[in-house]
């Protein structure tokens, strides 16, 4: 759920002067529709010279409302899908061993951990290894500056053989396919996701197989602070969004999130309780003092066993 604005695209009847009705009602997010008296809303729609279009446009949030519940699973449609080998290798065969293949495409995988843990550094390895292997586009969403192409290009770069003479093409080939985005705020953020959400009904973007964002905590917190409920709702919405991107368009989507201070001094994932049941798969990175030794673990996932760690090297 988002701005009233950001459904403007793809549903007309949310039309400048609907949204402009709404807000002089105090209505500026699908959320504040939740909250408001629609009696109310809807005899002062009546009392409006385009009363018709005010009301067909408050039938058609409640039914964008009515179709975010999703449908029922059986027992054995949740066990023919944990049965599927659907993953996306990261590039790196230690981390696929621990996760028994990558990053599970329909899931929203978190990866959690203080600065300089490594989260960045796997998010661009897992881009240009899926623009490369798989040949699909990845899009990444960069919300601290963090997005490096020659770094990238290093990756890639390893996996060439020297003597092949069409090395710059397919380096060419693969970084056309990453689509990068600098977000610095919640709300572009939003619109972002439910413009990717219509280009995928629009089949706009249909060899899309990952979506990266890298930092989602550092756009979470700052409208979490006060411990209001719209930010609250934000968040929710952002990870309502992220999952219907995954589960819907078969992707692996792919977020960060950093460490806070926790009781007595030991540090906890940022975002706190509610966000942690939004993702699917939770991986916690920390890094050695020597070298560029990394550790990865999962803190929570559906169908592999928590507490499983492995080291690797960030070269």
């Amino acid at each position: 759920m988002a701005p009233l604005e950001a459904l403007a695209l793809e549903y007309p009847l949310i039309d400048s002067n609907f949204r402009k009705f709404c807000a002089s009602h105090g209505i500026f997010t699908v959320e504040d529709f939740l909250v408001h008296d629609l009696y109310a809303l809807a005899a002062f729609a009546e009392q409006d010279c385009s009363s018709d279009e005010l009301k067909q446009g408050i039938t058609q949030v409640l039914s964008i409302l009515d179709n975010q519940h999703r449908p029922w699973l059986n027992g054995l449609e949740l066990l023919e899908n944990a049965e599927q080998k659907k993953h996306l290798s990261t590039g790196c065969e230690r981390i696929d061993v621990l996760l028994q293949g990558g990053l599970r495409e329909g899931h929203v995988t978190e990866l959690v951990g203080p600065s300089s843990s490594g989260k960045t550094q796997i998010c661009l390895q897992a881009a240009a290894n899926v623009a490369k292997k798989y040949a699909g586009m990845v899009v990444y969403l960069d919300s601290g500056n963090s997005f490096s192409p020659k770094r990238m290009a290093q990756f890639l770069s390893r996996s060439f053989n020297p003597a092949n003479s069409e090395v710059n093409q397919i380096l060419e080939r693969v970084m056309s396919s990453i689509m990068h985005h600098s977000v610095f705020d919640m709300f572009t953020l939003l619109d972002l996701l439910h413009q990717l959400l219509h280009d995928f009904k629009s089949q706009i973007c249909c060899q899309v197989r990952m979506v990266i964002i890298d930092s989602l905590s550092s756009l979470i917190s700052p409208v979490l602070g006060g411990g209001g409920a719209h930010g609250h709702a934000l968040m929710v919405s952002a990870g309502f969004l992220l999952k219907e991107l995954a589960h819907e368009h078969n992707l692996s989507v792919v977020v960060t999130n950093h460490m806070v201070a926790g009781e007595a001094g030991a540090s906890k994932p940022a975002l706190g309780e509610s966000w942690k049941n939004i993702p699917h798969v939770r991986l916690l990175l920390s890094r050695y003092h020597v070298a560029n030794a990394c550790c990865i673990s999962i803190l929570k996932h559906p169908y592999l066993e928590t507490g499983k760690t492995v080291e690797f090297v960030i070269t």
